[in-house]
């Protein structure tokens, strides 16, 4: 035998047995990263906080790992606990999904299937490498235990943290989704059945067949139970439902009545919006003299956008919204159009989706705009603060002519009152491009939503316009007047500003904890 044949035959020999375990280490892999995101993704969408959300799964997910992963020490029989823990992963993880949906729907909560469901897929995901690595050995496969099965764990990672947002998300419900990667462990555990079915209990197929049947029957009717699901959630006839890549998008219908909801958040309810947009809108628009340009954050509803266009001397509104999936519902649905009188396809708007930071940080050429308008979402979490900040801000400021204004929506006064003053305080605390050294003149004010209940705005710019001054209001308003205007600046003694009130930045978001306190203390 010469030294290279010896060599040759030293090779370990990748049978189909050895070729299966990793390859059923990458798609276990892949299933129980899944599981991990549409936990993380589910409770952010109900509880709001995203980055809160997702640390809290991602770590009480690996501990959960860590202990499966000693606990693997305690199966006797490697190859049967494997096949035992993938369907065990199958029937959990497959009901996450729906079980998660169904108790906020019913219960009004989620912390217990959430994090018990978390606990039980993480021990037995950690389970999943070390019972392989003891098959392979026992196989006679050892030199494949360790580099190889690692590899092909980590690389199914990478696949599912890449498939999930690009192809699950905007392809899949996240309670099909769920169903459906529940019925991918099942199948790694019933071909792992049959290629081991020498060395594994018969008894085996009975409950895997079962539980397979069941899952396969929940994925066919998942359309129902989603609509099950936004039967308890929503009190009307749900008439549009879409998960995005950035949110979940859904539309009701009562009558004549429609509501947006974003992330299970209304956004506006048809009978009262046009309090909110044309407070928002016409105080600004009405005391920028010929205000000509006017670029529009947020409001991917088009209903901002319908108020700017009443004032005639408009040429020109940039409307800036991260869902190009939102804007394209309000530009082409006839229902919504009616709602914002098609503003979208007036050929004086340029809709732009994107992120409203990205977009602000970009060079635009020399553009400046006239009046800015904040019709951005609430800022319940980091990334959505960040449109708050001193530093989102300032940005806008290099976008704003001399004797332009800024407004946003500002939340309410009345069950965020320490958040809405720190809105007010970080932009009165902006650097102010006409006078070095000083900050922004602010005017707050506020109005009364039946929906939303007391609703607060901050206006600003360079030299803001004296608070008396009437604004010059189109025609055909159905809210707002200049007496109403005038009421709107005046605030009670129990929403009046705090003697200390912080900044929001980018390095610090007192804003969010604020916002929390607030809402919670009212709320829950």
């Amino acid at each position: 035998m010469t030294r290279g044949s010896g060599a040759a035959d030293a090779r370990p020999e990748l049978t189909p047995k050895v070729a299966w375990l990793l390859a059923a280490t990458f798609v276990v892999a892949v299933a129980g990263l899944i599981y991990e995101l549409i936990a993380a993704t589910i409770s952010s969408y109900l509880l709001g906080d995203s980055i809160r959300q997702f640390s809290f799964v991602i770590g009480v997910f690996l501990s959960a790992m860590g202990i499966g992963a000693w606990a693997s020490r305690f199966v006797g029989d490697a190859l049967s606990g494997f096949v035992r823990a993938q369907i065990a992963l199958g029937a959990i993880g497959g009901a996450l999904g729906p079980l998660l949906f169904f108790t906020y729907a019913i219960y009004g909560a989620v912390g217990l299937p959430l994090y018990g469901g978390l606990v039980a897929i993480g021990i037995l995901s950690g389970m999943e490498i070390p019972l392989i690595t003891r098959v392979m050995k026992e196989i006679g496969a050892a030199e494949f235990r360790f580099e190889n099965v690692l590899t092909a764990d980590y690389i199914g990672a990478l696949a599912a943290s890449l498939a999930f947002p690009l192809l699950i998300v905007p392809n899949l419900p996240l309670m099909s989704a769920s169903l459906a990667f529940g019925i991918l462990n099942l199948l790694v555990a019933g071909f792992s059945l049959y290629l081991f079915s020498d060395r594994l209990a018969r008894g085996l197929w009975l409950p895997w067949a079962a539980l397979l049947l069941a899952m396969c029957a929940a994925f066919v009717m998942s359309e129902r139970l989603v609509s099950a699901v936004d039967a308890r959630l929503f009190q009307d006839e749900v008439i549009f439902s879409e998960t995005t890549s950035y949110q979940s998008i859904v539309i009701t219908r009562f009558d004549d009545r429609y509501r947006l909801f974003l992330d299970h958040s209304i956004q506006f309810d048809s009978l009262d919006e046009h309090r909110y947009h044309e407070a928002l809108v016409h105080p600004a628009m009405g005391l920028v003299p010929d205000a000509r340009s006017v670029l529009v954050l947020g409001g991917g509803d088009g209903m901002a956008v319908r108020e700017v266009l009443r004032h005639e001397g408009v040429a020109r509104v940039v409307l800036v919204d991260l869902d190009p999936r939102v804007t394209e519902l309000f530009a082409t649905n006839p229902d919504l159009i009616t709602l914002n009188g098609d503003a979208l396809n007036d050929p004086r708007v340029e809709i732009v989706n994107e992120d409203a930071w990205v977009w602000a940080a970009e060079a635009h050429g020399d553009e400046v705009f006239d009046v800015i308008i904040g019709d951005l979402p609430d800022p319940k979490s980091i990334a959505l603060s960040k449109l708050y900040s001193v530093e989102f801000y300032a940005m806008l400021m290099e976008r704003l002519a001399g004797n332009g204004l800024l407004v946003t929506q500002a939340g309410s006064p009345t069950f965020a009152t320490e958040a809405f003053w720190i809105t007010e305080a970080t932009i009165a605390a902006t650097r102010n491009p006409m006078a070095p050294g000083q900050g922004l003149a602010t005017i707050p004010y506020h109005i009364y939503l039946p929906s939303f209940g007391n609703w607060g705005f901050v206006m600003a710019g360079p030299a803001v316009p004296d608070a008396a001054r009437t604004p010059d209001l189109p025609d055909g308003l159905r809210f707002l007047t200049a007496e109403v205007w005038q009421a709107a600046q005046a605030f009670g003694v129990d929403q009046s500003r705090p003697d200390e009130v912080p900044t929001n930045t980018i390095q610090g978001h007192p804003l969010v904890a604020a916002y929390q306190r607030g809402w919670d203390f009212w709320f829950r």
